[in-house]
Protein backbone atom coordinates (compact mmCIF):
# COMPACT_ATOMS: atom_id res chain seq x y z
CA UNK A 1 0.00 0.00 0.00
CA UNK A 2 1.37 3.42 -0.92
CA UNK A 3 1.31 6.94 1.62
CA UNK A 4 -0.53 9.21 -0.74
CA UNK A 5 -0.02 11.92 2.15
CA UNK A 6 1.14 15.32 0.51
CA UNK A 7 4.16 16.84 2.54
CA UNK A 8 5.16 20.28 2.57
CA UNK A 9 8.85 21.66 3.38
CA UNK A 10 7.41 21.54 6.87
CA UNK A 11 7.05 17.51 7.16
CA UNK A 12 9.69 16.83 5.03
CA UNK A 13 12.15 18.71 7.96
CA UNK A 14 10.39 17.06 10.35
CA UNK A 15 10.94 13.65 8.96
CA UNK A 16 14.90 14.25 8.04
CA UNK A 17 15.31 16.09 11.29
CA UNK A 18 16.32 19.71 10.29
CA UNK A 19 14.75 23.48 9.73
CA UNK A 20 11.94 24.09 6.58
CA UNK A 21 15.06 26.53 5.72
CA UNK A 22 17.14 23.59 4.84
CA UNK A 23 14.65 21.65 2.71
CA UNK A 24 13.99 25.29 0.88
CA UNK A 25 17.76 25.18 -0.08
CA UNK A 26 18.02 21.05 -0.95
CA UNK A 27 15.55 21.82 -3.30
CA UNK A 28 17.00 25.40 -4.36
CA UNK A 29 20.27 23.22 -5.05
CA UNK A 30 18.24 20.27 -6.94
CA UNK A 31 18.88 18.05 -4.17
CA UNK A 32 15.26 17.32 -3.81
CA UNK A 33 13.16 15.59 -6.39
CA UNK A 34 10.94 17.32 -8.07
CA UNK A 35 7.72 17.82 -6.44
CA UNK A 36 4.79 15.33 -6.86
CA UNK A 37 2.08 18.11 -6.78
CA UNK A 38 1.79 21.96 -6.71
CA UNK A 39 -0.90 24.14 -5.49
CA UNK A 40 -1.02 27.98 -5.35
CA UNK A 41 2.18 27.77 -6.11
CA UNK A 42 3.28 25.99 -2.90
CA UNK A 43 5.09 22.24 -3.64
CA UNK A 44 3.90 19.08 -2.19
CA UNK A 45 5.74 16.00 -1.86
CA UNK A 46 3.89 12.13 -1.41
CA UNK A 47 5.32 11.08 2.02
CA UNK A 48 6.93 7.38 -0.16
CA UNK A 49 8.45 10.09 -2.62
CA UNK A 50 9.98 11.77 0.26
CA UNK A 51 10.89 8.67 1.98
CA UNK A 52 12.73 7.10 -1.05
CA UNK A 53 14.68 9.95 -1.56
CA UNK A 54 15.94 9.89 2.02
CA UNK A 55 16.79 6.11 1.87
CA UNK A 56 19.25 7.33 -1.70
CA UNK A 57 20.83 10.42 0.23
CA UNK A 58 24.44 9.83 -0.03
CA UNK A 59 25.82 9.88 3.49
CA UNK A 60 22.51 7.29 4.31
CA UNK A 61 23.52 4.39 6.62
CA UNK A 62 20.42 2.82 6.57
CA UNK A 63 19.32 4.73 9.24
CA UNK A 64 15.30 4.35 9.57
CA UNK A 65 13.71 7.38 9.94
CA UNK A 66 9.83 8.12 11.55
Amino acid sequence: MTDQRLWSYKEIAAHIRVQPDTVRSYRKHGLLPEPDHVEGGKPYWYADTVRAWVASRPGNRGRQLD
